[in-house]
């Protein structure tokens, strides 16, 4: 029987069973899509990222014998959209049966069953054999349950994959080392410089320019520096493992004007189109510290383990359990517009600038600045978490839907209401001052709540508590600080809502 199978962009898995044997009845089919380029405005990175990461695993399907049909962006017979693509090449390869990998994203989910509907072959689905959990296992673990923890469902995995375990028990007596993991880097320990490549994709630009695909972002494109391969995938882990995973516990949450990337891994582009995969990440990674526990301590492996095992799975969960309405959950009622430094980092707030100036300039920003600083932001100017949404799922290289929803609407913006985490993520500037050196070189004072040199997230961080409390009120999370709100005094209060209102209603001002 003649089969023509679907690789979507973030199906990159070459380990994935379909390829263990070559069949000239079997064709692979891939294409760069307008539909995909444009349902949201991408990262120049990211759209050279995916087109050369798939480029590069057809070729390597076809070096090893599989028949493969590539549709270039600017190919003629290109349509642009998934159907016609589908239904074209079925009928040019003469297909008896179409098969595809479920995708991760809903909206791909509902147009693949749509397509598979109208098809006259028949038709099947494959796991991408990529996550350690199924679609619907978060759901049956919860089943039940008043309410959705990660850190049990961490644990529940920890077992089930028997990971940093004992026994029954965690290994070294404890399930979770976040306490250890928030240092301040001052400087010291001395930062290896990342593992990039040097890649010439000037080439591929000018394709994309040609098609008039709209992006965000800069590139050097003659200095590409993400991996676009599995050996490159799997050369950033080694490098990640042999230069950073020794202090990566300790720093994961720390920030810095002139290290960008600190200890972090950057693998999350190559995990998201599946070139490596999270069993063998963690496999390499906890090797590594095995063959070499006399140097790297315990609690910098878990806070990576608890990010991949715990973390990614979690989400993935979220999203598979509460789509399709949780990408219109808005609890919080925010309506406000996302302000335009989002979009050229000009703002004399030194967190924001940097952070927002990393994105645009390498489509990329750790958990704690797109957290803590962008979203804290966006949070406490009470952001409509539809236009964040945008700007997350556009702006990073690792954004697919179903990772970049449920941060955005769950742990950033608290946009579901507390389902994904107890309480919000905000805070005053304290927060970013204890945890890097932003506040030292900027022009506001992040001690100061009122007054022109005042920083803006105290005042709005304040305000927000206010504006919100009722929601809260029953929150125990959030018990200390409405008691905290409540010392105020009415006359301070009155002049920090005022400065809050200035800074929402004229961010371009600060």
């Amino acid at each position: 029987m003649r089969t023509l199978r679907l690789i979507l962009g973030d199906q990159l898995n070459h380990n994935h069973s379909w390829y263990r044997e070559t069949d000239d009845r079997v064709t692979y089919l891939m294409a760069e899509m307008r539909q995909e380029t444009d349902y949201v405005t991408h990262h120049i990175q990211k759209v050279l990222g995916f087109f050369q990461s798939m480029r590069n695993f057809a070729a390597e399907l076809e070096e090893k014998g599989h028949q493969v049909k590539y549709f270039r962006i600017n190919d003629e017979d290109n349509t642009q959209q998934l159907e016609s693509i589908i239904s074209n090449t079925v009928e040019a390869t003469g297909a008896e049966c179409f098969e595809y990998q479920l995708p991760d994203e809903y909206r791909l989910d509902l147009q693949l069953k749509d397509i598979t509907q109208n098809l006259e072959i028949k038709t099947a689905t494959a796991d991408t054999e990529h996550f350690l959990t199924s679609r619907e296992e978060l759901t049956e673990f919860f089943k039940g349950k008043k309410q959705l923890l990660m850190e049990s469902f961490y644990r529940y995995m920890r077992k089930k994959h028997n990971i940093l375990m004992d026994g029954k028990e965690p290994e070294g007596g404890k399930w979770n080392y976040d306490k250890s993991n928030r240092k301040k880097w001052k400087g010291e320990p001395e930062i290896p410089h990342e593992r990039g490549f040097r890649k010439d994709l000037s080439g591929l630009l000018k394709e994309i320019e040609d098609a008039g695909i709209e992006t965000i972002g800069t590139v050097d494109a003659a200095l590409f520096s993400w991996p676009t391969s599995r050996a490159d995938a799997l050369s950033v882990l080694n490098y990640f493992c042999k230069n950073l995973l020794v202090h990566f516990g300790d720093y994961q949450d720390a920030m810095h004007t002139k290290e960008k990337f600190l200890f972090h891994s950057r693998i999350s582009f190559a995990l998201n189109t599946k070139m490596i995969g999270p069993a063998e990440t963690l496999e390499k990674v906890i090797g590594y510290y095995r063959e070499n526990s006399g140097e790297i301590q315990l609690s910098q492996v878990e806070g990576f383990v608890r990010q991949v095992l715990g973390w990614r799975e979690y989400m993935r969960g979220i999203y598979w359990k509460e789509m399709p309405s949780y990408a219109n959950r808005n609890e919080l009622d925010n309506k406000n517009p996302l302000p335009s430094f989002f979009w050229d980092a000009e703002t004399r707030m030194n967190c924001l600038h940097h952070s927002i100036k990393q994105s645009l300039e390498d489509a990329y920003a750790h958990h704690i600045q797109r957290l803590m600083i962008t979203g804290n932001y966006a949070l406490l100017a009470q952001t409509d978490p539809a236009e964040v949404d945008q700007w997350y799922l556009g702006i990073y290289i690792d954004a697919i839907e179903w990772v970049e929803l449920t941060n955005t609407r769950g742990m950033s913006q608290f946009a579901d209401g507390g389902l994904l985490a107890t309480k919000p993520y905000v805070s005053s500037a304290n927060y970013i001052n204890k945890m890097g050196n932003y506040c030292s070189e900027c022009k506001y004072s992040h001690t100061k709540k009122t007054g022109e040199n005042a920083c803006p997230f105290n005042s709005l961080y304040w305000n927000f508590l206010h504006e919100k409390r009722s929601y809260f009120k029953d929150n125990q999370r959030m018990s200390l600080m409405l008691s905290l709100l409540d010392k105020i005094e009415p006359d301070e209060l009155k002049a920090i809502r005022e400065r809050a209102a200035d800074v929402i209603r004229n961010p371009g001002n600060f």
